[in-house]
C-alpha cells in the first residue's frame, strides 16, 4: 500500500488532514508507531456529522485494543467539530499483513 493512499477516505477533504493527523497520534504501544503507518486503519467514512472508521489489530489476541479503539476516539474526539458522532468497528477482514505499513514503518521495524 502506497503512503498516498494509507487507508480509504470518503468525505469532506477539508477534514481529512484533521483526521489524519488525529490518527498518526495514536501510537500502538506494541510496536511503538502510529496506527497510520502501522496499516490498521482501513477505511474512514465522514457523512451527516458522523465519523465511521474500520481498524482493525496486527493480531485477533491483541491485549491493547481497548488502548488504542479508546485513543482513536479520544483524539477524533479533539480534533473534529464538537458535533461529530464518532464510531469505531473493529473488523478482521482482510486481516492485516507487514505488506500494510508504510515504508517508514517498515523501515524502523527493519523490514
Amino acid at each position: 500500500m502506497s503512503d498516498e493512499n494509507r487507508f480509504i477516505y470518503d468525505g469532506p477533504q477539508e477534514l481529512l488532514p484533521l483526521i489524519v493527523d488525529a490518527l498518526e497520534r495514536v501510537v500502538d504501544p506494541e510496536v511503538a508507531l502510529n496506527i497510520v503507518d502501522v496499516g490498521l486503519v482501513y477505511g474512514v467514512v465522514v457523512k451527516d456529522n458522523r465519523i465511521d472508521l474500520d481498524v482493525t489489530m496486527t493480531s485477533a489476541a491483541c491485549p491493547v485494543t481497548d488502548v488504542i479503539v479508546d485513543d482513536i476516539e479520544t483524539q477524533l474526539d479533539r480534533a473534529l467539530p464538537p458535533d461529530m458522532l464518532i464510531h469505531v468497528e473493529l473488523v478482521w477482514e482482510p486481516p492485516w499483513t507487514p505488506e500494510r505499513m508504510s515504508e517508514q514503518a517498515r523501515g524502523f521495524m527493519g523490514w
